[in-house]
């Protein structure tokens, strides 16, 4: 980090302060009013204390004896005194805590609406575990110091107060106070200084740890199955032991502060002492006075610790607030209009001179121009890497073009609104994921009108009505998270199911049937190009026997599209179309006799 960044790093996070004052301005108030209430008592009790032991207990060690109704007295006003600290602490430890928890909710949910409303191109470029650190510990380190700021607050105001007072009782004892507050804030600003590297790497590092545990964790049986657990264990513990060393690096330069910060009021109250007993020997101060003031430095240490607790924070709260905002100011979003798609029956589909990239890299398509009309089914054949699956995403709008349009029923996707969008088309992927719900709840998805007929039409297009039945609860069943209860072919007739109960014009199937058996996925294609659908179909497909289903083939090489025709015709006329179908064959046979 830099040292400019290091030097700034109180204002920058005085700045998140006051955004969340900003944003909870009536917690805050409640907290401070709280806490400055519980200063004004601590100067009360100060007094009253001064009061006892020069105008009460000094006496009495003459006179040999105290009268009831003083010490009734005395007792009533420690009691009164009591029960509004009491008051004071609830009043701001609420506002505090209710402040805290109510900012960390807030921009978690601003967190993950960020994260939905981004499109898979920023989430490719971002490891999951990080974003998961964005919405959890970042969010929550961005606003530790909120609970100890209300107390912080009231302490400034009790300083103030003290100063004051202690001016008006004598002015060489306040030069102490006047000395040793300027003395607190300095320390702190340079505790934060140093402090805020430290807390910005750790911050880091705890990303990164739980970036790859995440990613341990989501391919555990690539490990298990590789045997690679020890490999994965010594990947894991290089980061763990950066992170144990960050976090000792700030505990270390912690430890330090810590006790600095504490003596500063002890040798406060020391020289209060030494002079209130010069002073009070020259006949300037009266014992009441003397007490006063020793007492109040000497309270005076613990509140003063929360102005360290909030600038000790500072770095962590900067640290965790840049990485949320640079989640909430991502760019990228893509604009919708406000159309709807015109038709109401099966809808056409059209890519004219399209050109993509991802990032900076080589063109993925490059000028790809073809038709799905409405009704009809067209397959998408090409090796790999030659951008069938990109196809599918620009199809649906997960990623627009660089150059050229692609429109439905003739609309060009950007000016269609998102629901008009997404209740047109629906995207079949080619990894099926399955929610951590029922069978009914994974359909559904809550949608408005998708009721259990239409559930049961859409498994039944889905050729997953036969399964579903015989599950233990039927519809009710929970299949556990990803759907871990379901075989392969299982899941990706769920999600496909999915997608038919939303009753979309154009369904777009990336190899969505790939773990299905090959004479379940005929009939399902066969139910879809039916008619029962109603809808386009575009999809990616590798079986012959698939491929031969469709009313069109559209045949991609590199990005391109090399050809267009029926399945006949391509075989009569492209040789590499023939090699790669008999290759896919091939391959399939192989796989069903292993």
């Amino acid at each position: 980090m830099s040292t400019r960044s290091s030097r700034d790093v109180l204002g920058r996070g005085l700045r998140v302060l006051g955004q969340a004052i900003r944003t909870e301005p009536r917690l805050f108030a409640v907290g401070v009013a709280g806490s400055s209430l519980f200063g004004l008592l601590v100067i009360a009790n100060s007094y009253v204390v001064g009061a006892v032991i020069g105008r009460v207990v000094v006496p009495a060690f003459s006179t040999g004896s105290t009268g009831a109704g003083t010490l009734a007295l005395i007792a009533a006003a420690f009691l009164g005194l009591s029960v509004l600290r009491v008051a004071s602490i609830f009043g701001r430890r609420l506002g505090a805590g209710w402040m805290q928890f109510r900012l960390q909710a807030r921009y978690r949910r601003a967190v993950t609406r960020r994260y939905l409303s981004l499109p898979p191109s920023w989430h490719q470029r971002h490891a999951t575990g990080t974003l998961l650190s964005n919405a959890n510990s970042d969010v929550e380190a961005a606003f530790v110091p909120i609970a100890p700021l209300p107390f912080a607050v009231g302490t400034i105001v009790m300083i103030f107060a003290a100063v004051v007072a202690l001016f008006l009782t004598d002015w060489v004892l306040a030069m102490v106070g006047v000395t040793l507050f300027p003395a607190l804030f300095g320390m702190n600003v340079v505790y934060s200084r140093y402090m805020s590297p430290r807390q910005i790497k750790a911050q880091q590092m705890r990303a990164k740890v739980s970036a790859v545990a995440h990613e341990s964790f989501d391919g555990a049986l690539v490990v298990k199955t590789m045997g690679r657990e020890e490999d994965e264990s010594r990947r894991f513990k290089v980061h763990v032991d950066e992170l144990r060393d960050s976090l000792i690096a700030v505990g270390r330069l912690r430890g330090l502060f810590d006790p600095l910060m504490d003596s500063l009021p002890s040798m406060g109250t020391l020289a209060v002492l030494l002079l209130g007993a010069w002073r009070l020997q020259n006949g300037a101060v009266s014992v009441t006075e003397l007490v006063t003031v020793s007492f109040l430095f000497t309270v005076l240490a613990f509140p003063v610790r929360a102005i360290g607790w909030v600038v000790g924070e500072l770095p962590r709260s900067v640290a965790g607030w840049e990485r949320v905002q640079a989640v909430l100011s991502a760019e990228g979003d893509l604009a919708y209009g406000s159309a709807v798609p015109a038709g109401t029956g099966p809808a056409t589909l059209r890519f004219d001179h399209v050109d993509y990239a991802y990032g900076d890299g080589p063109l993925v398509l490059n000028d790809v121009s073809f038709a799905v009309p409405p009704g009809k089914t067209v397959a998408l054949v090409g090796a790999t890497g030659s951008g069938k699956s990109t196809i599918a995403s620009l199809a649906v709008r997960l990623v627009d073009p660089d150059s050229g349009r692609v429109t439905l029923d003739d609309a060009p996707l950007p000016s269609l609104s998102i629901a008009g969008l997404t209740g047109a088309a629906a995207l079949v992927p080619q990894l099926p994921f399955v929610f951590d719900d029922t069978v009914r709840g994974n359909i559904t998805l809550e949608r408005d009108g998708v009721d259990d007929e239409a559930v049961w039409a859409a498994l039944r297009l889905a050729q997953a009505d036969g399964f579903v039945a015989k599950l233990p609860d039927g519809l009710d069943t929970a299949v556990g998270e990803r759907g871990t209860s379901l075989s392969g072919g299982q899941r990706q007739r769920l999600t496909l199911a999915r997608a038919l109960a939303g009753r979309p014009r154009l369904l777009v199937l990336d190899d969505a049937t790939s773990a299905v058996d090959p004479r379940v996925e005929a009939a399902i294609l066969a139910s879809l190009r039916g008619g029962d659908a109603d809808a386009s179909i575009l999809v990616v497909a590798y079986r012959r026997a698939t491929i031969a289903l469709a009313d069109e083939v559209v045949y991609l090489e590199q990005g391109k599209v090399v050809a267009t025709g029926t399945h006949a015709q391509l075989l009569a006329d492209h040789p590499g179309y023939v090699d790669l179908v008999t290759a896919y064959e091939k391959a399939e046979a192989e796989r069903v006799e292993a």
